[in-house]
């Protein structure tokens, strides 16, 4: 994995619940924070696309699913622990490239459903 990797998430929520809400603010936070110009995030709401998450194997939201950079990796809750959620996405080896981008500037649009 490079230190500068675009990080690819999916993130799978109940509607409008608290529990759904506290995490895409979290993941957006996490982000912004952390992976400045190098991330997206892809929320999928259940009740819309329920098959979708059938097939994608969740049963509980919220879940996240880190797809790039390998290894995938699953994660369920509000994801508001920074402190576990950093290395289980593999965040502390970027470090270093998001302290470099962000003295430079720009920033990559978080992707949310219409």
């Amino acid at each position: 994995m490079s230190r500068c990797d675009l990080f690819q998430f999916r993130l799978y929520v109940a509607g409008d619940a608290l529990n759904s809400a506290q995490a895409v603010s979290n993941l957006t936070a996490l982000c912004r924070a952390h992976l400045v110009d190098r991330h997206e995030i892809e929320v999928v709401d259940v009740f819309r696309e329920p098959q979708r998450a059938l097939a994608d194997g969740i049963f509980m939201t919220p879940t996240l699913v880190k797809l790039a950079p390998s290894p995938t990796r699953r994660i369920v809750g509000t994801l508001s622990q920074t402190q576990p959620l950093m290395p289980a996405l593999g965040l502390e080896a970027a470090g270093a490239c998001t302290r470099q981008r962000h003295r430079s500037g720009g920033a990559r649009a978080t992707k949310f459903p219409p």
